[in-house]
């Protein structure tokens, strides 16, 4: 386990939810060597199996945000990095970074840290009370229409509003950031053969008001598994884009369904919702 107390006040930290991941299509690509851009920073080259702690977008973030990243699939217990100061629990250890605060982003705030989100899917389009509780936990939000699932480039333009917090940041002002990548997130047909971002905007469903409106007819494994390499193209550009140090923690919120055992989609209790990626890595 990391040692958080190492890491905190020392290290921008960037926290990354690849929305809707699925552990077996994220294994698979990275020992094929089809995700080389994480594959070069993951620990060993391979992504850890872990359980999520929700199985739907605001459930699993707001776990998340609470200290609670997903757990290993290993019988535990298992210490957590990040830990709201309460009696008796159980996962805090000597590693664990611990705040007096009821989230993780107030109490990076309260250590100093600028913090700041870059939405993605409908859960952070503060169009609604219940699409702005997540990013109201930031000092500084962000979301736009083409940060969402329907913007066939919608991590080049994420990554961009990046650019633009950092470049706004006092240098001396530690930064905690999350990106909430919506790309995987249905509807992912889009990047199947790599269609161009300008072509397949042509053809895409636009973005309503609703968390998970668009649809998605069309998507499948190999689309899930098209969407996670234009996302792994994308990713050099955000982590060239980070101060150094900077601890980072990439991870799925949960996974999702293709007809298996007759479900499609996810708030469901399957094996492949509640299995999902993890990995951390520092920056140097």
């Amino acid at each position: 386990m990391t040692d958080m107390n190492a890491i905190v006040g020392g290290h921008d930290i960037l926290l990354v939810t690849l929305d809707t991941l699925r552990y077996d299509v994220a294994a698979r690509l990275a020992a094929s060597g089809e995700t080389p851009v994480l594959t070069a920073l993951l620990p060993g080259g391979r992504w850890e199996r872990r359980h999520t702690p929700g199985s739907f977008t605001y459930a699993a973030h707001a776990a998340m945000l609470a200290g609670f990243l997903p757990t290993p699939a290993s019988p535990g217990p298992h210490p957590r990095l990040f830990a709201g100061r309460f009696p008796g629990s159980e996962t805090t250890a000597d590693g664990t970074w611990t705040y007096d605060a009821a989230d993780l982003p107030s109490g990076l705030a309260k250590a100093g840290y600028h913090t700041a989100c870059v939405g993605g899917v409908g859960f952070f389009n503060k169009r609604t009370p219940l699409g702005s509780v997540l990013p109201g936990l930031f000092a500084e939000s962000h979301w736009e229409p083409e940060f969402g699932v329907t913007d066939p480039s919608s991590l080049e333009n994420q990554i961009a509003r990046v650019a633009e917090i950092l470049e706004r940041l006092p240098p001396d002002r530690r930064l905690f950031l999350l990106l909430n990548v919506a790309a995987l997130h249905q509807p992912n047909w889009f990047y199947l053969n790599d269609v161009p971002a300008a072509q397949a905007r042509r053809g895409a469903p636009r973005e309503t008001a609703g968390p998970e409106s668009a649809s998605s007819e069309g998507d499948s494994l190999e689309s899930h598994a098209a969407a996670l390499r234009y996302v792994d193209r994308q990713l050099g550009r955000l982590f060239d884009l980070m101060r150094r140090p900077c601890f980072v923690i990439v991870c799925s919120d949960h996974g999702t369904a293709y007809g298996e055992d007759g479900h499609i989609g996810h708030r469901i209790g399957h094996e492949v919702v509640w299995t999902v990626p993890y990995g951390e890595f520092v920056l140097k």
